[in-house]
């Protein structure tokens, strides 16, 4: 069976290698300068939709600088997603104190994160929204890496790390 020629642009089921910046209110967040490039099949809902969205057409060795509105990113922030709980419910050995990203568990054992946003005596408000939410974010892309997906990497709905590159999953 022939292979497909190698692809040329970011298109559907294309595994794209990224190279990024993210920055929030100008304040960098994120860069892949560290752990290297992303690696994702494009069009499988991996990343935010609205940089999938503004990559779809890249070429090789492209780079775009990309404003990525709050509602193709994580979301607008929910108010009902701010409560107030008594500080009593919170385990004794937590730093409580603004900022802090703890885990907690409802009534039925699902975990899920929060930030503390506020401590006031008996009361603690936690922020359970994405800590990005409602942002705007500023992506720098630059496309590194361009190949056909697999039969079994569609199948499964991720990149198989190759040699050199280990998926971040």
């Amino acid at each position: 069976m022939a292979d497909n020629p190698k692809p040329t642009e970011v298109q559907k089921d294309i595994v794209v290698s990224l190279d990024y910046t993210l920055k929030v209110d100008g304040e960098l967040i994120d860069s892949s300068e560290e752990t290297g490039p992303i690696q994702f099949i494009q069009g499988n809902g991996e990343i935010i939709p609205g940089l999938e969205i503004k990559i779809e057409g890249m070429k090789m060795d492209e780079t775009r600088d990309l404003r990525i509105a709050p509602g193709d990113a994580y979301g607008d922030l929910d108010p009902e997603a701010v409560i107030d709980v008594p500080l009593s419910d919170l385990p004794q050995d937590m730093p409580i104190e603004p900022g802090t990203e703890i885990e907690v568990r409802d009534e039925d054992g699902n975990s899920m994160d929060a930030r503390i946003l506020a401590v006031k005596s008996e009361l603690v408000t936690l922020d359970f929204n994405h800590p990005l939410a409602g942002k705007e974010l500023d992506f720098h892309v630059k496309v590194v890496g361009l190949r056909n997906s697999t039969e079994e990497e569609r199948l499964h709905g991720h990149v198989h790390g190759d040699d050199n590159h280990h998926s971040h999953e």
